[in-house]
């Protein structure tokens, strides 16, 4: 039986989540033998879009490149998993209607618990002017308005997150 392919866009702030969910929700996927591919942010910004800045229009780029590719892998049956800020609503309603089977998924959690997930200090550099056009502190992140899914993840466990997308999953026939 071949399976359909389906886009998992996890969208929210630096530290909400989005790459622990995604890797969970891959590993659970595989587990059962359906095909996911992860592209994370992260990784793709080192990889396919180092060029670019942190601008909008920097930023809008590296979404729709990220897009592309889910796109591509998408319409052959992958599911696909996207952890990426993508912190413009408008770009991710533009991703909506340009590719296959496109769920939203809100990764949320306060801006204070993503501060106290962050390793690496990038909201305390942020903060101090070290780092420019950072999410959430020196630019916007536009909340989804009507995500297939939230997962609030200074509420739940990550598990519960997972399971919560994997329902989502099966009730909406991609499993």
């Amino acid at each position: 039986m071949k399976q359909q392919g389906a886009i998992l866009w996890l969208t929210g702030l630096s530290g909400a989540g989005k790459t622990t969910i995604a890797s969970c929700v891959a590993q659970e996927l595989q587990r059962q033998n359906y095909q996911v591919e992860v592209l994370d942010g992260d990784v793709i910004r080192t990889h396919l879009s180092h060029e670019l800045g942190f601008s909008k229009q920097d930023r809008d780029i590296n979404v729709r490149r990220i897009g592309f590719v889910a796109n591509l892998l998408s319409r052959h049956g992958i599911i696909v998993i996207v952890a990426a800020i993508s912190p413009y609503r408008e770009i991710r309603e533009e991703l909506r209607h340009t590719t296959t089977n496109f769920i939203e998924v809100y990764v949320k959690a306060p801006l204070a618990v993503c501060e106290s997930r962050d390793v690496k200090g990038l909201y305390a550099k942020a903060k101090a002017g070290q780092i420019k056009h950072f999410t959430g502190i020196s630019d916007p992140y536009e909340e989804p308005i009507n995500p297939e899914i939230i997962c609030q993840t200074d509420k739940f466990t990550i598990e519960q997150c997972v399971n919560q997308v994997l329902h989502y999953l099966q009730v909406a026939i991609f499993l």
